[in-house]
């Protein structure tokens, strides 16, 4: 059973992490928080007998369940809001505010390049053009792709998390990875 000292550390050392997650996955900072807030919250409330070993692999399995779960509800009220449509005015009539634009993902600043400007700028540029790639992907090949070379889980730990066989894991990262790839040297980054 993990301390509560222990859980704090372990939250405090995945928060980031699952934060990016969770924002390449919905694209969108606030609900990619909120995603994470509240897998940290069933974590603590639901699993606190744990032990600190099986920690790292039911987070990850909390945090898939709840974008899964963000996708779902994503669905239910798009489904909503197509029905009700109708009874909106139309928008030379007044417009609604809607938008389903995902915002860009921020590019972090300090890679440790700092005393070479031209460094930096090359990787910050590599990072936006992977996270774009990354974006392209579908959910699956993408969840798979982050666990394995991202979260660096076996494909084990990854089949048990996305609820599928290693097989399945092992083509979803071999897709992504054909596919990223492609798509990087299309734009002219080479291996």
């Amino acid at each position: 059973m993990a301390t509560q000292q222990e859980l704090s550390d372990f939250l405090s050392e995945v928060e980031l992490r699952a934060y990016k997650q969770a924002l390449f996955a919905v694209q969108d900072e606030h609900a990619a928080l909120d995603i994470v807030q509240d897998s940290m919250m069933k974590l603590v409330e639901k699993y606190p007998h744990k032990s600190l070993t099986e920690l790292p692999l039911l987070f990850q399995r909390i945090l898939q369940n709840t974008i899964r779960d963000f996708y779902r509800r994503q669905k239910s009220r798009s489904l909503w809001v197509t029905l009700f449509s109708s009874f909106m005015p139309d928008s030379n009539e007044k417009e609604t505010g809607y938008s389903d634009i995902p915002e860009s993902l921020p590019v972090a600043q300090d890679f440790g390049y700092k005393n070479n400007p031209g460094t930096a700028a090359e990787q910050s540029e590599l990072i936006e053009l992977i996270s774009k790639a990354l974006e392209t992907l579908p959910p699956r090949q993408r969840e798979a792709f982050l666990l394995r070379y991202w979260e660096e889980m076996d494909v084990a730990e990854t089949a048990k998390i996305m609820d599928c066989s290693e097989g399945s894991v092992k083509t979803h990262c071999s897709r992504a990875a054909h596919t990223l790839a492609a798509l990087l040297e299309s734009k002219g980054v080479k291996r």
